[in-house]
């Protein structure tokens, strides 16, 4: 089990990583807001450039903003995940055994709900 000094230090972690996320999340909407008042302001339909190769690239880079900002999303649903545990009192503790999650994956992995042993016995089968 975890004692009171470690999950405050855990807890001010995942405060930290939920902050991260969001401050991700929001820069992505405010640079499509952004590229929508520019479209707007010079009249283009889309923000597609006229050029083929300019088309492929564009929408690749919206493919991997877009990526970027799902990736932020799961992971502050994780992150609130994590801090609603705690409020719990379920937090370190397995969602599959209930036996403590070892401190070093904690450390390693904050939003972890499994031992280690858990997950790779799941794979394996």
């Amino acid at each position: 089990m975890l004692n009171d000094k470690q999950k405050q230090k855990f807890k001010d972690r995942l405060l930290e990583m939920k902050e991260e996320a969001e401050s991700q999340m929001e820069e992505y909407r405010e640079d499509q807001a952004k590229e929508d008042y520019e479209n707007d302001r010079t009249g283009e339909i889309s923000s597609v450039a006229d050029h083929p190769g300019d088309q492929g690239t564009d929408q690749f880079e919206r493919a991997k903003e877009q990526t970027f900002y799902e990736q932020a999303r799961e992971k502050l649903m994780e992150v609130e995940d994590a801090l609603q545990r705690m409020e719990e009192g379920r937090y370190g503790l397995s969602e599959k055994s209930g036996e403590p999650i070892p401190v070093e994956r904690l450390e390693a992995m904050p939003t972890a709900r499994y031992k280690v042993e858990e997950i790779e016995d799941q794979k394996n089968r």
